[in-house]
């Protein structure tokens, strides 16, 4: 997908009344700015985060001078509100609140987010291009920087690993490699859909965040990119009516499994590789079995909620059996109580078929909105085994396939207004 900018001529610009050369300076300064958020989100090491701070400035700036929600999006909106308004009776449950203030006002600064990157898509299409671009961007970076840690590249590099594993700058693995799942994602389709002459320059870091990926080791990460490929390349046949796209997809599609193939043996052939492959590849690790292990707190936490419908307080189920839910239907019911679980099933129930809708309907925006799902599903169908509430890149994703269904609203309120207003002049016509 390409997209074509005019520019124009010093002498027309200078043409230009003030009004236009002001509003073009605020799109380019607010263009700037989403960048500038996105960029961020790949540094999370401690919470409040920078991006963080610097998204519940930008929101709380751009909020009074032209932030629309459109119809669309309220939906998103109430459903997220209502489940931290869960959280905050489930808080009403706690005897000793500790952290959970903060760590409510961080679900509900996220769930603002979402909101906001719904409604700036919806208004100005013309953001996904960027945002997907700085994802990658920032994707890239914090990769390298993974890789670097793992590898021990230069002094102090440790710092970018956890437990033997790349985090890049995260806190933890089993978030820095799903983070980097959506702009792999959209590289993959930039690489199936573009030029061949395009292809050694989205290679490059194509190969960097795939390595990040798999230097994670985070099983999910895993999963959840093979399926978003494999979704990916699914819905471009599906969509294309070109055998020779097609064909071009299938032959593609067996050249990367036979490089992934090399690569991945070329790979554990590295010292320490091989060992940690082998143990992070089991399906069940130890701490999944054991007596109070994940699947048992699983069956213990759903009596609980049975118990308990407003829920027993954010974080609270981890400082009882010493391990949080790791799931978050179970955190949904635990720390936002039946009314969060209600509206987050909603909520996502919701994203996935209007998504699924309007997926392969050919539009402007809809090899965004096709990247976005399938890494939303990924993220949705990996919250069954840990906790994704609060990481910032599904808020985003939420955003941006919501921007989509906004988007999709207003063409075909266009259509039918077109269609009204055309039906008289026909009748006259007639």
């Amino acid at each position: 997908m390409s997209a074509v900018t005019h520019e124009l001529p010093a002498a027309a610009v200078n043409k230009l009344p003030p009004q236009a050369v002001n509003a073009k300076l605020i799109a380019l300064i607010s263009s700037g700015a989403i960048v500038l958020g996105i960029l961020l989100s790949g540094f999370v090491i401690g919470e409040p985060a920078p991006y963080e701070l610097y998204m519940a400035g930008l929101i709380a700036v751009w909020a009074p001078f032209g932030l629309r929600i459109s119809r669309a999006v309220v939906p998103l909106l109430v459903l997220l509100v209502a489940m931290n308004i869960g959280g905050m009776i489930a808080m009403s449950q706690m005897s000793n609140l500790a952290n959970t203030p903060l760590y409510l006002a961080v679900s509900l600064f996220l769930a603002f987010t979402a909101v906001f990157f719904a409604s700036v898509t919806s208004t100005q299409p013309s953001l996904y291009r960027l945002i997907f671009f700085a994802y990658v961007v920032s994707a890239v970076a914090t990769s390298l920087l993974g890789i670097a840690g793992y590898f021990h590249a230069f002094p102090g590099a440790e710092m970018f690993t956890k437990y033997d594993r790349a985090a890049g700058a995260f806190q933890d693995p089993n978030v820095f490699g799903p983070f980097l799942v959506l702009p792999g994602t959209y590289l993959l389709y930039l690489l199936l859909t573009g030029p061949v002459s395009r292809m050694p320059l989205l290679a490059v870091p194509l190969l960097i965040i795939t390595a990040g990926i798999f230097f994670s080791f985070s099983r999910g990460a895993w999963g959840m990119f093979a399926v978003s490929a494999v979704l990916l390349t699914a819905c471009l046949f599906l969509q294309s009516s070109s055998s020779m796209f097609r064909l071009r997809l299938v032959v593609m599609t067996i050249a990367a499994l036979a490089l992934l193939v090399i690569a991945v043996l070329v790979i554990l052939q590295l010292p320490g590789v091989s060992d940690m492959f082998s143990q992070r590849a089991h399906l069940e690790q130890s701490y999944d079995s054991a007596r109070l292990g994940r699947f048992a707190r699983y069956t213990i936490g759903f009596q609980m909620a049975l118990e308990h419908p407003f829920g027993i307080g954010p974080l609270v189920f981890g400082t009882i059996y010493g391990e949080d839910t790791h799931d978050i239907w179970l955190k949904a019911l635990m720390d936002y109580g039946w009314l969060g679980f209600v509206s987050f099933l909603t909520l996502t129930l919701w994203t996935i078929s209007a998504g699924f809708r309007i997926l392969l309907r050919d539009r402007p925006w809809q090899p965004y909105l096709l990247c976005a799902y399938v890494a939303y599903l990924g993220n949705i169908g990996l919250g069954t085994f840990i906790d994704i509430d609060h990481w910032r890149h599904l808020y985003l994703l939420l955003g941006l396939v919501w921007g989509a269904i906004a988007l999709e609203y207003r063409h075909q309120k266009e259509l039918r207004l077109a269609h009204v207003s055309a039906a008289p002049q026909i009748s006259s016509v007639r």
